[in-house]
């Protein structure tokens, strides 16, 4: 069974960094491509960052310049380093790979 398990999240003042972790269980994490997604209240879930299995790497304009994506897969594990946080970064942040998702881990970013 392939479980995501997100961690990482946290409150920090504007300008901060944060690093949110994804550690996939099962045997197929080298095999597919791993994102990013956020979801903040009121709104629809939206990508942030994309990964693919061999780590060529998209990210969603308001990501870009602040957020690095990567991936281990010795380790199964998916990473998102956000620097220069905004209040507007404030979400539940969620890992996906394939059909599968994580239980999300909440950023707040405050002013």
């Amino acid at each position: 069974q392939v479980q995501l398990v997100e961690s990482g999240g946290g409150l920090v003042q504007a300008g901060g960094s944060l690093r949110l972790s994804c550690v996939v269980s099962g045997s197929i994490f080298s095999f597919y491509d791993m994102g990013w997604y956020r979801q903040a209240p009121g709104k629809q879930r939206e990508l942030v960052a994309q990964i693919s299995r061999l780590g060529s790497t998209n990210y969603a304009d308001s990501a870009k310049g602040r957020f690095t994506i990567s991936r281990n897969n010795a380790k199964n594990t998916m990473y998102l380093q956000m620097n220069s946080l905004k209040p507007e970064d404030t979400a539940v942040y969620y890992c996906r790979l394939n059909v599968f998702w994580g239980q999300g881990t909440q950023v707040t970013v405050s002013s």
